[in-house]
């Protein structure tokens, strides 16, 4: 368990590292300014998310099979790839390569999952999603803040820092990771399943898993949206430097692990994994909302707090899917939410970049560039609505996760 959280802390620095520089480095290789390289930088993610989408459920499967330890290993060497790639690249479309590389292997935080998932008990599980959640926003809070300091130094060093931290997780792994999946519990690999559409098909068969999935995919797609926009936005309505989007997302990434690593356990014990994931995608869209309309630098910062809180959401719809997965399709499960998080980072990216482009500029007759917040919150809704359906469709017992009188 304590190597998860460490592999998952470590591999969401490195992704983190690069965020306050992406922007700088694409101007830089293409000349265009942020307007542009935001578009760029949306497709960046959409080829990433496109590849990651084919290949996360046989990944999913293939852990199923022969265990989660190699999955993991492999992704992770393949990310330290990635990013020395990065580091390197003289031209935009050496950028496209590594991220199309990057997302072959991407299995780190689905491999993850299946492994917390194998090594705990189902009343254990929402809380430790959480804790591996915690873990992501520790990586968040130093990697922006750490590439914001080192890009001081240059824009690629945050790229080769990216690559060692990768590289050393792979060394600890090699020497500190055993197997969690039995050989007993392992299932045949089947082309059948190993694809998206298969995976969705097994998740169907069990409907209270499903129902939390469509909602899971909503509220990925609505967490998207920052990531994908936040240095743009704020760097044109604020005039912030790389160094203040880095501290920013740093402030992002310690409430982030505050809510997935400890408030998630104790409104999950108290009220349940459904009124803790509501509570979460309630906070989501007070937080967007407040982005999109925020008229100065500090105003913002103050609904950081509340969107931050949205990342209790995954942990708990994860807890909830998972305790009605039998062992043997956790990997397949986890291949699923990678899916549709991938699906989400193909559509969400170019969607709220765009909507940025054209309200940023006054293109579509509105100088508004918080309009991707805007979408962000009706998402939010969405995800919330569906998640109370499903509810409604389980009122006679408690949806999994819930603790005893919670529904």
């Amino acid at each position: 368990m304590y190597f998860i959280l460490v592999t998952v802390a470590l591999d969401t620095m490195g992704a983190g590292l690069l965020i306050p520089v992406l922007p700088k480095l694409i101007t830089s290789l293409t000349g265009e300014g942020l307007t542009q390289a935001s578009l760029y930088g949306g497709a960046l993610s959409a080829v990433f998310a496109v590849v990651q989408f084919v290949a996360a459920p046989v990944l999913g499967n293939i852990s199923d099979r022969f265990g989660r330890r190699p999955v993991l290993l492999l992704s992770l060497a393949a990310f330290s790839l990635n990013y020395l790639i990065m580091g390197f690249s003289r031209s935009i479309g050496w950028l496209f390569v590594s991220q199309a590389f990057a997302g072959l292997f991407g299995a780190t935080v689905a491999t993850a999952g299946a492994y917390l998932a194998d090594v705990s008990s189902q009343a254990e599980r929402a809380h430790r999603f959480g804790l591996m959640g915690g873990a992501f926003g520790a990586g968040i809070v130093i990697g922006p803040i750490l590439g914001g300091t080192l890009s001081a130094y240059g824009l690629r060093i945050p790229f080769f820092a990216a690559a060692a931290l990768a590289f050393i997780n792979v060394m600890y792994g090699i020497f500190v990771l055993p197997e969690s999946l039995p050989p007993a519990l392992r299932r045949p690999f089947s082309l059948a399943r190993a694809h998206v559409l298969g995976a969705i098909r097994q998740m169907h068969k069990l409907p209270s898993v499903f129902g939390v999935l469509v909602a899971y995919f909503l509220m990925q797609l609505t967490l998207q949206a920052l990531p994908a926009t936040w240095p743009y936005y704020s760097m044109q309505k604020f005039g912030w430097t790389p160094q203040m989007v880095g501290y920013s997302l740093g402030m992002y990434g310690i409430l982030s692990v505050l809510g997935q690593g400890i408030l998630v356990s104790q409104l999950t014990r108290r009220v349940g994994s459904y009124w803790s994931a509501t509570f979460g995608l309630v906070m989501c869209m007070t937080g967007y909302l407040g982005f999109a309309f925020a008229t100065g630098g500090a105003t913002a910062l103050c609904f950081v707090v509340p969107s931050a809180l949205g990342y209790m959401t995954g942990p708990s719809m994860n807890g909830l899917m998972s305790t009605l997965t039998p062992a043997a399709q956790q990997g397949e499960l986890q291949g699923a939410v990678a899916s549709l998080s991938s699906l989400a980072l193909i559509l969400s990216p170019p969607l709220m970049t765009r909507l940025f482009g054209v309200f940023s500029t006054g293109a579509a007759g509105l100088v508004f560039p918080g309009a991707p917040y805007v979408l962000a919150s009706v998402l939010a809704g969405g995800s919330l609505l569906l998640l109370w359906r499903a509810k409604q469709r389980r009122r006679a017992e408690p949806l999994p996760g819930d603790v005893q009188g919670s529904h």
